[in-house]
């Protein structure tokens, strides 16, 4: 039986098509991990991490900032790393995946002080479904639908949401990751956030890694850059 709740509460956050087209990336073309298998949790490690200038304008080369990239942990799950973008003007969102498919979608959004009754939100995974749960559990809200569940809280004016299929990930599992959802350290920054080179909109079309620009030959090398279409006499 639905668990319904009348007191304010946060709405969960829908992934722009940035993250979705990341997430097609990484279930269509394999999942690429961070560099290292702790991509997730407090650093351990004992080398120095980058200059924090370094890592701030990484993270302005995927159009959020530092301080909303968020990571967090489960049992089995990896953090994909060509999933990591932006939502809205300046989130931030990455996927987790299992070997066997499974994945659960972590996402930060700056939207402080959202309020709504709980049975007028949307389902967790953003599909038109009617919620069969929505409750507080611990500092967090729970909602699921039948096929998807979520769960969300609001931290120094961020709505941070960690959400899956309940087919791939279930509640317990879920759980684990929202408690250990957490903004990322400088090493962990250095380890989710891509290159800047790497990052979207970093290089212009049709240059990668190593790559030189495309010359034409049929640019004139004064003028307004207009294709040279004359002909010879031969025609």
């Amino acid at each position: 039986m639905a668990s319904h709740s009348r007191r304010p509460r946060i709405r969960p956050v829908l992934l722009t098509m940035t993250l979705a087209s990341a997430l097609a990336a990484a279930t269509g073309c394999g999942t690429v991990p961070a560099p290292s298998s702790e991509a997730a949790g407090p650093s351990a490690t004992a080398a120095p991490a980058p200059d924090r200038a370094e890592l701030e304008a990484r993270a302005r080369a995927v159009q959020t900032v530092a301080e909303h990239v968020w990571v967090t942990e489960a049992a089995g799950y990896t953090l994909a790393r060509q999933s990591v973008g932006v939502i809205g003007d300046d989130g931030f969102g990455s996927v987790y995946t299992t070997p066997g498919g499974g994945q659960i979608q972590l996402s930060v959004e700056r939207r402080p002080h959202t309020e709504t009754d709980c049975g007028d939100d949307p389902a967790p995974t953003g599909a038109p479904e009617p919620l069969v749960t929505c409750e507080r559990d611990g500092e967090q809200w729970y909602r699921a639908t039948e096929s998807g569940h979520a769960y969300t809280q609001e931290q120094e004016g961020l709505v941070v949401s960690v959400r899956g299929k309940l087919a791939e990930v279930d509640r317990a599992t879920l759980r684990v990751a929202a408690r250990a959802a957490h903004r990322a350290d400088d090493h962990e920054l250095d380890r989710v956030l891509p290159p800047a080179d790497e990052a979207p909109g970093q290089r212009p079309p049709g240059e990668g890694p190593g790559q030189q620009p495309v010359e034409r030959g049929d640019l004139p090398p004064v003028g307004d850059g207009a294709p040279n279409n004359d002909v010879g006499t031969s025609g």
